[in-house]
């Protein structure tokens, strides 16, 4: 899953980048409005963390200028302490969900696991294929109760297909969700982790549609 964070406060910023990283994310950062609305309407992210406060445009513009644009990515808004009218703007504007400073990241964490679920239609933290389940809280994958141990790219390109299931997605969408910006990008190596998630999970069907992308078989 590829995520957007939007924050000047250098501190907060590397904080977040982080825990977001270390918790299976790639993520891409905008550090001023501008930037932030440039990214925001020419990359598909999963979901983005916008500060309000920016330079060069506001983060309530840019929410704005997204939305009228049909750009329609999970967006979690962070907002200072007791600002009520700033949390009802960003929802006025198209946020979906916000989070006062300050905060712990956990508490992100879990907001932004919901809002992706959320937007593939799905309501529990747990995603189950046959008896194949991964745990979105606890980044474990389970093949009939045994854990199956998987490297983080192969992880984040299962839970991205399970996420869609019997939907097809092709190679250039796994590629860009899957990596950040400033990342080396071969979508030639996600044939190599839908092979190796195949070795590892045998009993899941990946379907290769040739020249058009793969499918998570739900049944």
């Amino acid at each position: 899953m590829r995520i957007l964070l939007v924050e000047d406060d250098p501190g907060l910023r590397e904080e977040l980048r982080g825990a977001l990283q270390e918790a299976g994310y790639a993520v891409d950062v905008a550090t001023d409005g501008r930037t932030a609305l440039h990214l925001g309407s020419t990359e598909p992210f999963d979901a983005v963390v916008l500060d309000l406060g920016l330079p060069q445009l506001d983060g309530l513009t840019v929410l704005a200028r997204w939305r009228d644009a049909g750009r329609s990515m999970p967006v979690l808004i962070l907002t200072a302490r007791d600002n009520w009218h700033e949390k009802v703007s960003g929802i006025d504007a198209g946020a979906d969900d916000y989070l006062t400073k300050p905060f712990h990241a956990e508490e992100l964490l879990a907001r932004l696991r919901a809002l992706i679920r959320r937007a593939s239609g799905m309501a529990s933290p747990v995603l189950r294929c046959a008896d194949l389940m991964l745990d979105t809280r606890r980044g474990r994958v389970t093949v009939g109760g045994h854990a199956v141990a998987l490297t983080g790219h192969e992880y984040r390109l299962l839970e991205y297909l399970m996420h869609r299931p019997d939907v097809l997605v092709s190679r250039t969408e796994l590629t860009e969700h899957l990596y950040a910006q400033d990342f080396d990008r071969d979508s030639n190596t996600i044939e190599v982790f839908v092979g190796r998630l195949r070795r590892k999970l045998p009993s899941v069907r990946i379907e290769t549609v040739r020249g058009l992308g793969y499918r998570l078989l739900a049944a």
